[in-house]
């Protein structure tokens, strides 16, 4: 199997996306690219970049975010005994990034979490696991919020 593409937002679910993610990598013998997309920065009406406090803290929070993720990927990267790991983070709407790098890497299978919200939140606000179901030209797993 190509590279799987693990999609991690650091919620709930970050540590059940890695666990199915190992065990497909395990199975299958492939490399996994970890990746976590990161929020665009706010737009301010009035400002061209932005107020200089609110980029220096999102700054902060994207290196902050940057560790974590190279923790996950090498806790990971023990875990998987000699199979190659990546980590990869961008910024962007997290759906079209997703589907992005799974093409960019040529994956073959995308793990991504879903967060459970009901269907009136999914109505109003939409869902980047639904998003990316329909967008990506991989299979696609969905890990639950909480174990079956």
């Amino acid at each position: 199997m190509k590279r799987i593409l693990a999609a991690i937002d650091f919620s709930a679910t970050t540590d059940l996306v890695l666990e199915q993610a190992a065990q497909l990598a395990l199975a299958f013998q492939a490399p996994i690219t970890v990746l976590h997309v990161v929020e665009p920065e706010p737009d301010f009406v009035g400002f061209e970049p932005g107020p200089e406090v609110v980029r220096q803290a999102v700054a902060r929070d994207f290196v902050a975010e940057r560790n974590r993720l190279h923790q996950l990927r090498d806790a990971l990267e023990l875990r998987l005994g000699g199979l190659e790991c990546g980590a990869l983070q961008v910024q962007g709407p997290s759906a079209a990034k997703i589907v992005e790098a799974a093409e960019r890497l040529g994956a073959g299978l995308i793990v991504l979490g879903s967060h459970g919200h009901g269907a009136l939140y999914h109505l109003l606000v939409g869902s980047v696991a639904e998003s990316v179901l329909r967008k990506a030209r991989v299979p696609v797993v969905v890990v639950p919020a909480s174990p079956v």
